[in-house]
């Protein structure tokens, strides 16, 4: 903690001085910043249109504009989220969502209403994935919900697409390149992207295409970062990306019909395997990695119908399929990796030699996950209670198919299906010119169908001993639970410019199942001694006979409920707008993974926090504003049922306790603008095993927009190429990985 303060005033004086010379610029004309103020904004997350104004609780919308200078910027989904979301955890800078948490829990990622997550088999890589070319907005609704069905325990996060709305065919061209300070000729990688938009008649259409390449990627001390710094989650370097979307829609009367298509690639090919021996981790430039590349070859199809003038309101209908591949990594056996699979099957538990490397050839998986759904949401007015109340309510269907393989064919979970059923109401009732009440409920039946495996032999480590398993029989079968959740809010009007808020809301989340029968036998000694009894005595105190079988149903996770509880207070006065708000979010079953002994447990977690935001506009020229965010969280540890005073959860849930960001646009006359940002985080003292420190980043960026249309881009990030410790990388395996140095990065944009 004291070396992140005294980096903090260290870059604050040294970057202020850079922002305070812009005060010095020439005297611009004003923006046209005036119109409709935030709480008017439009939300459509939460399956109706409605005004930030009647939402019970805190909520961002990252306009087009911001969208548009992180691309312009080479700056992925995933990076943009982590700047501006106070809530949201410091970025890995990889290619991986892990450890990236919504106020200490998970996230629920969709594309238009669409979820991209895969809850039978949780895989983080979702936000870097989406290419910010095809977005106009983006929407995150802070606190458990349950609107769209499971992973919401944290928050919402939904973009929504561009459409066509040019009377002529518009073409946008963008090319660039991005390079680290410390040896541009090995690290520029190349980018480009290519959107066709247009409207004739009540047709429209809006495609994109885009592709980038990173190479390899140094620290602030110019040392060359790790293609797998995280372990089976893959780096930021040595990586190829495309993304191709496309969306073409139809208006008759109030009807409108569309459809759309995403395409998602990325392939990364490391040269070296990762020494995780050393701190921080870095590349092994004695070993040459030989394993298959990292993988992602995803595609969405979305169609949606909607008809204004239905009979009992607004009508909205939507179908999906998701066909998600997602190939990780190859991986050995070390320090942080101690499970892996054997390359053959012993007949009994056996000692293997010190030294030994037991990794198998083929320890390498790839998820295949098949979701298809339906949606039905009506929005029926309900002026009979008070003016401007509405009921929105429908019903949702989804079935899942998930597997996940070695690359030598065998299971490595149980091949799972679900079909899940839901149906859900949410009221909003103005009770006066100046207090609106809010509240719903949904009911979801879900029907599981765990086939029966094999789980293949594996090496772990107990003790100092690693340890050679056999394979053992996973018995599955069909399942079915429900979940029943609610949500109450209230907003009201201190003056016409300044609203207080808060809510009670639910979340639930579908325990990572496959996670659980891959760690089959080996998620604990209860389940060790289940499938292996005596044979692994002395090792454990097992007095059962061994059958080297287990039942799904013995070692099945429980669904996770969570409880948010958030007040807030948000204003906007034209120039000057902000909000701040506090929460405490509670589970009986959260989940945590013990990064020590690699395996996933379930216990009491309570989690608190508060967000801050501030912004102003200082003459026409002049944006000044910031955010702030705290989170902390304590689980039942020793699993007494009880969770006491020292009982902190682990760093890869909360990584950072404190967040924020600072940061000034400045707007001159002849259409360039200056952007200067000041990026904290404090990282996390409270786990004895490790303590992570923080950060001072500065952050520059400047773009020129020309009469036809164009706009230069020269972007900086790391102005000063601190050297720190990535905590969200660090958090994920408990080692320490190095955050990202300097890098520019220049683009060209233009439109004809």
């Amino acid at each position: 903690m004291r070396r992140f303060f005294s980096t903090l005033l260290w870059s604050s004086a040294l970057g202020w001085s850079i922002l305070a010379g812009a005060a010095f610029a020439q005297e611009a004309a004003p923006t046209d910043q005036q119109g409709a103020t935030v709480l008017d904004q439009i939300l459509v997350t939460g399956r109706n249109e409605r005004s930030i104004s009647s939402v019970a609780q805190s909520v961002q919308v990252v306009e087009q504009e911001q969208v548009e200078e992180a691309a312009e910027e080479n700056i992925d989904a995933a990076t943009l989220i982590s700047r501006i979301v106070p809530g949201y955890a410091p970025r890995n800078q990889t290619i991986s969502g892990a450890s990236e948490t919504f106020r200490g829990r998970s996230v629920l990622i969709m594309v238009d209403g669409v979820p991209r997550n895969t809850p039978l088999r949780d895989v983080s890589r979702i936000l870097s994935m989406i290419d910010l070319n095809s977005v106009e907005r983006i929407e995150v609704i802070n606190g458990a919900s349950s609107l769209y069905g499971a992973g919401a325990t944290g928050g919402t996060i939904n973009f929504i697409t561009k459409r066509g709305d040019s009377d002529k065919p518009k073409v946008t061209v963008r090319t660039g390149v991005a390079a680290f300070t410390e040896n541009p000729g090995k690290s520029a990688g190349p980018s480009t992207s290519v959107s066709v938009e247009g409207k004739k008649g009540d047709f429209d259409y809006f495609f994109s295409a885009s592709g980038d390449l990173s190479r390899r990627t140094y620290d602030g001390h110019g040392n060359e970062v790790a293609s797998d710094a995280m372990l089976g989650q893959g780096g930021g370097d040595r990586t190829g990306t495309g993304n191709l979307f496309g969306v073409a829609g139809y208006q008759f009367d109030s009807r409108r019909f569309e459809a759309s298509v995403d395409w998602t690639y990325a392939n990364q090919k490391p040269d070296w395997f990762t020494d995780y021996r050393t701190n921080p981790v870095s590349p092994d430039f004695g070993d040459p990695y030989e394993g298959k590349p990292l993988k992602e070859d995803s595609k969405y199809l979305t169609a949606k119908y909607t008809d204004s003038d239905f009979a009992l309101g607004n009508l909205e209908v939507k179908a999906f399929y998701n066909d998600i591949f997602k190939q990780s990594p190859f991986t050995k056996f070390s320090a942080v990796n101690s499970q892996v699979y054997l390359p053959t099957n012993p007949t009994r538990p056996v000692i293997l030699p010190p030294g030994t490397d037991p990794t198998a050839d083929f320890n390498q998986t790839a998820l295949q996950s098949r979701r298809s759904g339906v949606n039905l949401t009506v929005n029926t007015p309900m002026d009979f209670i008070t003016q401007g109340s509405t009921l929105t309510w429908g019903a949702d269907y989804v079935f899942d198919a998930t597997d996940q393989q070695l690359t030598n064919g065998q299971d490595a979970i149980s091949p799972t299906t679900q079909n899940s059923v839901a149906l859900f109401a949410q009221g909003e009732i103005p009770v006066t010119d100046r207090f609106r009440i809010s509240g719903g409920a949904r009911y979801d039946q879900f029907y599981l169908n765990v086939e029966d495996f094999t789980r293949p032999a594996a090496a772990v480590l107990l003790g100092r001993n690693i340890i050679g398993l056999p394979a053992i029989q996973v018995t599955g079968g069909s399942f079915d639970y429900d979940a029943v959740t609610f949500n109450a809010g209230a907003v009201y009007d201190l003056t016409e410019r300044m609203q207080l808020f808060g809510n009670f809301s639910q979340g639930y989340s579908l325990t990572d199942i496959g996670g659980f029968t891959r760690r089959a036998g080996l998620n604990s000694n209860a389940e060790t001694c289940d499938a292996y009894g005596t044979a692994i005595r002395p090792l454990l105190p097992c007095t059962n006979a061994p059958d080297y079988a287990i039942s799904y149903a013995d070692i099945a996770p429980e669904p996770q409920l969570v409880n948010t509880w958030e007040a807030g207070l948000r204003g906007d006065w034209g120039d000057y707008r902000g909000g701040v708000s506090t929460y405490l979010s509670t589970s009986d079953n959260g989940v945590s993974y013990d990064i020590v002994n690699n395996r996933v447990s379930q216990q009491k977690e309570r989690i608190w926090g508060v967000e801050a935001n501030l912004e102003a506009d200082l003459s026409g020229m002049f944006t000044l504003g910031g955010s702030v965010g705290y989170v902390e969280g304590k689980y039942d540890a020793d699993h007494d049922g009880h969770i006491e005073a020292n009982e902190y959860l682990p760093n890869n849930r909360i990584p950072s306790t404190y967040k924020g960001l600072v940061y000034l646009t400045t707007r001159f006359e002849n259409e360039l603008t200056l952007r200067s940002e000041l990026e904290l985080f404090s990282g996390r003292d409270r786990i004895a095993t490790q303590e992570l420190d923080g950060a001072a980043l500065v952050n520059l960026a400047v773009s020129k927009t020309f009469g036809n249309e164009s706009v230069l881009n020269l972007a900086v990030r790391n102005v000063f190429d601190t050297y720190y410790i990535n905590p969200s990388a660090s958090a994920t395996r408990g080692a320490d990985v190095p955050g990202l140095g300097r890098s520019v990065a220049l683009s060209y944009q233009i439109t004809f």
